[in-house]
């Protein structure tokens, strides 16, 4: 197997989405010598297109920023492995990840490996996400939902604060149960006097025609909305960061002070396995933090 020792390398960065890749830049724009391990399965991959990105007034698609992010790494002479980090533990001198081509070692390591939200397995509603139809974030794109008729799946007490959320931008707002029950008060007061829509029977299935969702409900009726928003939880992906002992809420988010540092020695952890404000420009805020606190804590480097 290859190894790459501790000494050679000043970083590596779990995970090249926005946040992996922006921390990789600052890292490298600092000559330092970074290494990014990445699965290619990003949650901004998945995004359609977005309007509320600083910069991007008539919007980007995920894929096309990600491409961007990837080139101007490659500029500054990222190396970016497509595998997947399997272990990743403390050695001397800093860390050493395993993946199927061998091993890699470096004085810092940055967790940027994100989240995956649950799904049904409904090949209908996987599918609508490419066409905007399935959106995971309110606060990324409900705007662009103004006025339209909102779905938001997901238990009542669970979806409830999501659905009041979304009642900013459109008054056809439907809360859609998978189990049929009610919610308890308060959050039921606060949805009625909103106005917002709980119907008795639960959602059973779900089917794209043009440009709508159709849902089937158990008493036989169907709905049809412009998007529906699901809300069934996430997996974050910071295993590798937990199996280190490192601190993590009940979901599983990362625990970083000011400078994106864990308590595990020498170990950074930004964007969505940190934060539960699931933005690209908080990601982008956590990288750059990293990387000029990973810069400043080794060895100097002058020219």
């Amino acid at each position: 197997m290859p190894r790459v020792e501790p000494g050679g390398l000043d970083a590596l960065i779990v995970g090249g989405g926005p946040a992996g890749l922006t921390c990789a830049i600052y890292l490298a724009r600092y000559r330092r010598k970074v290494v990014v391990v990445d699965s290619g399965k990003s949650r901004a991959a998945l995004i359609p297109e977005t309007h509320n990105y600083p910069g991007f007034a008539d919007g980007v698609t995920g894929t096309s920023l990600l491409e961007a992010l990837t080139l101007q790494a490659r500029t500054y002479g990222v190396e970016i492995i497509g595998d997947r980090i399997a272990e990743l533990q403390r050695v001397e001198g800093g860390f050493e990840a395993r993946y199927s081509r061998g091993i890699i070692g470096a004085k810092r390591a940055v967790i940027a490996s994100g989240l995956v939200d649950r799904d049904l397995g409904d090949p209908d509603l996987r599918e609508a996400v490419g066409h905007g139809l399935v959106r995971y974030c309110p606060i990324c794109d409900g705007f662009e939902a103004t006025d339209l008729r909102i779905g938001v799946l997901g238990s009542a007490n669970d979806a409830g604060a999501k659905a009041l959320f979304l009642r900013t931008f459109s008054r056809q707002i439907t809360l859609l149960t998978l189990d049929g029950k009610d919610c308890g008060e308060p959050l039921s007061r606060e949805l009625s006097e909103a106005g917002i829509r709980l119907p008795k029977a639960r959602a059973v299935g779900f089917r794209r025609q043009d440009k709508q969702m159709i849902v089937s409900l158990s008493d036989g009726t169907v709905e049809a909305f412009d998007v529906i928003y699901p809300v069934l939880g996430c997996e974050v992906r910071s295993e590798l960061g937990r199996k280190l002992g490192a601190r993590h809420n009940d979901t599983g988010c990362l625990e970083v002070d000011a400078h994106q540092r864990t308590n595990v020695p020498g170990l950074y952890s930004v964007g969505d396995a940190v934060s539960d404000l699931h933005q690209i420009a908080v990601a982008t805020g956590h990288a750059a933090v990293a990387a000029t606190d990973i810069h400043n804590s080794l060895p100097r480097n002058f020219r």
